[in-house]
């Protein structure tokens, strides 16, 4: 910014120029003090004042840099003297910007445009902060001031450009874009148009008013010569024609694309859709997509299609002469294109059952011998192998397998022909269905494979993507099967050696350390799962696609501090995104890029909008709330910057929950877990798995998802705002006054209540059957399991129950004191839900989804919160200003009240006393131990032949020369060892115990001061 000077405010360049030197070299302390003396010399500049501000704001002094903006702000207003120049205004909004405070920036430009009304760089820094505000009205307004003031084509395009915002982003009526396109149509008839992405914005305007024919009128005229590259306005023409329902004319224009671009799979798709006059997909098109590819999931459309059999055949056959000519003219090339095309014809014949032959798995055969090579080869094909029947299948898998007889002549290509024939088997789902011995030998097939081809990459550099590297991957998913299928956890353990040796050979590869991460969270070792998510190096956009893959286990384990940090990383970072994309808008608008202006806008608010973030942001309060929780005056300092509770509240409204966006990508997940809230490993294994039936299903899944996490929000939001009533309103029973006096005793209670019965409906009843399944299994009448998988919400909800109950006395019960029956609801709920996991006789350190998360949770959650509840009913019992006396609480005016109180105190250090032995035993043994009882894990024993064969051929890659795989290779094969990483894993294990025995042990602390004062 050095060079951007001249007279700023009056002040010479000469006395400038040393201060931006001094900040633009980052010595912060030098610049200061040069802006005092500059300071000195013009004490009423605003320019030197903001340049002082931008100093201390660098300098991490935020306040100070805010009051002197502040200043300069006051005299730019107050003082008409003062020269305003756009070096002054620029300064104080990078200030005011980064302070949060970019109304104020807004302000100071207004002011400006006010005192010099026709200064055209003034308006467009004014223009700068509505984009950034998102006043997209003022942007329109401001953007037809400047074009009517010089008459320059770029400030039309940014109204209309704005106008198109304010119609996508807010329910404005579809009237504004007739204003726009009367606007720009006056605006070509003087001056027509020089600019490519003015005559894309102008043909967005007519698409989106469905003025399909108006656009390829203009699009065919003299303006379509704007857009250079010929294929590029073909597509375009092709998209418009398509959406005119104009088949025949769509069709011609993407053959004429094909010819020139063969190897374009989309524009094949669309003119085979035109073709055969399947609409389905162009109506469901938005009108800022360039192009439309028809889905697998359509099917419906081919069968419905309205066309007679010998128009059908007729085209299909127009459709096979063209490939037939691309295949012709790419011959020899790596074009995959037009052969793929082959497999799409015979899928559309099979759809509308007009072929019943041996065509299609002959069309996938050939494309195999031809490409089969390729790593992309099975996520080519992957959509269509689910339309092979049974027998299909097999005669499919035979002639595959049959090519590794006689694999080609170059090593590296028969290795990517065998993988490529293992990836087909695993998208059949063979891997469920195949005899466990068949599965074995493939495992060993596959390793054997691996080991023998790192000769290959020996030459490679460290970051280099390594032959065969999607083995390892291909052999884990198979002994993950293997487990669930036998419940050996050999073959669990024999996954996470694979996949450590492979990351020990090289260390970049991201599909290893994600399925890492799950193995390990699945195995209770979650800081090494952490570890290892922390290893992604996950940065930027990816940290709101891919923190599904850790934060659901860490937001249900004692390792607090780390759940912290990654939400505090994930919020900052989108934050500041959420507040600095909004120069990505300024530098499209600036660069007349005018379709990334919608599309970054459209970006800014999907992720503002995401249910990730949502969920954050009640997470952070919560996991603060667990923390404190053993403080009653440190929660209520948490809840004085929650305003109580209900600003959270204000976050699951239904407006919000309506346009929440889910920003996940689960295809990285692992098979068993394709969504946070599957585990099939949690369940037993049944035969006939339908593997691709789940797969096909992947959107119903996400549909289920999306409904899970907004109950999730719901419940979330509530919880908050639960405690801090229940806190509050426990002692009205005893006292005239609500804690504070913030709120009203009747309109508390009133409250709860209402907050109680949507806590209810969201777990699934109403609050008066959720109050009846309570009682009914309090009194034995039913068993615990009614309450379904969810407990914690169950027991949440009992303990906030409780704190109504205690003011209302609502809960039935023969004895004249009602209120002590929710008491005991309570004590019994959770002695008996604790007690449940604590029976299970597998060790934690053994047991694949183990009950240790759901015992964290019971312990971070209704126990905490219940006993937040009895230190507030203690407190409201002392008499306030004055000791307790030494025969305690129990003497007090309500003694049957402090009788429930202790016997909930007593029962809460029963249950915390269970589970600190529960735990000691599970870490009493040294590590060696552990070690070598999952190292026994792997031995080969008489009924498991197989097993431990994985960590035989493991062991025996180590002897490889450095003269066979190179250096690096060597070295790494040489540091693996099995013992290493089993001595991780235990300690992984051991750490998590630890720091939940810690939480235990602080709360026993906690009952056992509270105890002794009763």
């Amino acid at each position: 910014m050095a060079a951007r000077f001249g007279l700023a405010g009056g002040i010479p360049e000469r006395r400038v120029r040393p201060i931006w030197d001094a900040i633009d070299s980052r010595q912060f302390k030098a610049s200061l003090k040069l802006a005092n003396g500059l300071l000195a010399k013009y004490p009423t500049s605003p320019y030197a004042l903001a340049l002082k501000a931008l100093i201390l704001e660098r300098m991490g002094k935020p306040e100070e840099a805010l009051g002197i903006c502040l200043e300069a702000k006051e005299l730019l207003h107050s003082n008409n003297s003062v020269h305003v120049d756009y070096l002054t205004l620029s300064t104080l909004q990078i200030v005011f910007q980064r302070l949060d405070h970019l109304e104020l920036a807004t302000l100071c430009y207004e002011h400006a445009c006010v005192k010099y009304p026709n200064n055209l760089e003034i308006m467009i820094g004014l223009f700068n902060c509505y984009v950034r505000e998102c006043s997209y009205v003022k942007q329109q307004q401001l953007a037809m001031k400047m074009y009517k003031l010089v008459g320059e084509e770029r400030f039309l395009l940014w109204a209309v450009c704005s106008i198109q915002l304010q119609v996508h982003c807010s329910s404005t009526s579809q009237k504004l874009l007739q204003l726009a396109e009367a606007l720009m149509k006056k605006h070509m008839a003087s001056n027509s148009l020089h600019d490519p992405e003015a005559l894309v914005l102008y043909l967005s305007l007519l698409e989106q008013q469905e003025k399909f024919d108006a656009a390829v009128e203009v699009l065919s005229g003299d303006l379509g010569s704007l857009i250079g590259i010929q294929e590029d306005k073909l597509r375009i023409q092709g998209r418009l024609l398509a959406r005119a329902c104009n088949y025949s004319a769509a069709t011609e224009i993407f053959e004429r694309v094909l010819v020139s671009c063969p190897d374009d799979w989309e524009v094949f798709l669309c003119y085979l859709g035109c073709l055969l006059e399947d609409d389905l997909n162009w109506l469901k098109m938005d009108a800022t997509m360039q192009i439309c590819s028809p889905s697998f999931d359509d099917n419906g459309a081919c069968k419905a299609n309205h066309l007679s059999n010998d128009e059908f055949n007729s085209r299909i056959s127009s459709a096979v002469s063209l490939v037939q000519r691309l295949q012709t003219d790419c011959n020899g090339g790596f074009v995959r294109g037009a052969f793929l095309a082959n497999i799409e014809i015979e899928r559309r014949c099979r759809l509308c059952g007009t072929k019943h032959d041996d065509n299609f798995v002959e069309a996938l055969l050939t494309y195999f011998y031809r490409f089969g090579h390729l790593s992309c080869f099975a996520s080519d094909v992957e959509n269509f192998l689910h339309l092979l029947t049974l027998e299909e299948k097999d005669k499919f898998l035979e002639k595959l397998m049959k090519t590794l007889e006689s694999p080609p002549a170059s090593p590296l290509k028969a290795l990517d022909q065998a993988i490529s024939i293992f990836k087909v088997h695993e998208s059949l789902g063979v891997m469920f269905s195949l005899p466990l011995t068949d599965l074995e030998v493939t495992t060993k097939r596959m390793l054997q494979m691996y080991c023998k081809n790192l000769t290959l990459s020996k030459d490679l550099d460290p970051q280099e993507n390594m032959h065969g590297e999607e083995l390892l991957s291909m052999i884990s998913n198979i002994l993950v099967v293997l487990f669930w299928r036998t419940r050996i956890l050999g073959y669990l353990l024999e996954a996470i050696m694979v996949l450590e040796y492979g990351l020990t050979i090289r260390r970049y590869v991201w599909q290893y350390k994600i399925q890492l991460v799950h193995l390990y969270s699945l195995l209770g070792a979650l800081p090494l799962a952490y570890e290892w998510y922390c290893m992604l190096e996950v940065k930027n956009i990816l940290v709101e696609t891919v923190s599904h893959h850790i934060l659901p286990q860490m937001l249900n384990s004692p390792l607090w501090s780390e759940t912290g940090d990654l939400l505090s990383d994930y919020l900052k970072f989108m934050d500041d995104h959420l507040r600095e994309s909004a120069d990505l808008t300024s530098v499209a608008y600036r660069h007349r890029n005018y379709s990334k202006v919608i599309e970054f806008v459209q970006f800014k608010e999907r992720l503002g909008h995401s249910s990730r973030l949502l969920t954050a942001r009640l997470d952070v309060p919560i996991l603060q709330l667990k923390q404190k929780a053993n403080s009653l005056e440190e929660v209520e300092c948490i809840f004085e910057n929650l305003n109580c509770g209900s600003k959270l509240l204000e976050m699951s409204n239904e407006d919000k929950m309506k346009i929440l966006t889910f920003n996940e990508d689960f295809h990285a997940r692992p098979w068993w877990s394709p969504t946070p809230n599957i585990n099939y490993l949690a369940d037993n294994f049944e035969e006939g798995f339908p593997w691709l039936k789940e797969k096909l299903n992947k959107k119903k899944k996400a549909v289920e998802e999306e409904g899970i996490v907004k109950k999730l929000i719901e419940r979330k939001s509530l919880l908050p705002r639960l405690i801090y009533l229940s806190i509050q309103i426990s002692p009205i029973s005893l006292k005239g006054n609500v804690g504070n006096g913030s709120l009203h005793d009747a309109d508390a209670i009133k409250e709860i209540k209402s907050l109680l019965e949507k806590y209810a409906r969201n777990i699934g009843l109403s609050f008066d059957d959720a109050m009846s399944l309570l009682l009914a299994i309090f009194k034995g009448q039913k068993p615990l399991k009614d309450l379904g998988p969810d407990i914690i919400s169950w027991l949440n909800f009992t303990v906030f129950v409780n704190a109504w109950n205690l003011c209302c006395h609502q809960l039935e019960s023969p004895r004249k004191d009602s209120s002590m029956n929710s008491w005991s609801v309570v004590d019994y709920m959770l002695r008996s839900c604790i007690s449940e996991q604590l029976t299970h006789p597998e060790t934690v350190l053994a047991v694949p989804g183990s009950n240790l998360p759901v015992l964290v949770q019971l312990v971070a959650e209704p126990l905490a919160w219940h006993i937040l509840v009895i230190q507030s009913c203690i407190r409201s019992m002392l008499p306030a200003g004055k000791k307790k006396k030494k025969t305690g609480l129990v003497d007090s005016l309500n003694s049957s009240y402090a009788h429930a109180v202790c016997d909930s105190v007593q029962c809460l250090i029963s249950v915390l006393q269970d589970i600190g032995k529960w735990v000691s035993n599970q870490i009493r043994k040294s590590e060696d131990q552990d070690v070598d009882r999952l190292l026994s894990h792997l031995q080969r024993s008489s009924s498991q032949e197989e097993l431990g064969s994985i960590l035989s051929i493991l062991e025996a890659s180590e002897s490889m020369s450095v003269s066979e795989v190179g250096e690096r290779i060597s070295a790494a094969l040489q540091s693996w060892s099995a013992a290493t990483v089993c001595r991780k894993i235990s300690a992984a294990q051991h750490s998590l115990l630890s720091q939940f025995l810690s939480i235990c042990e602080s709360k026993l602390k906690l009952l056992y001061s509270i105890n002794k004062s009763i």
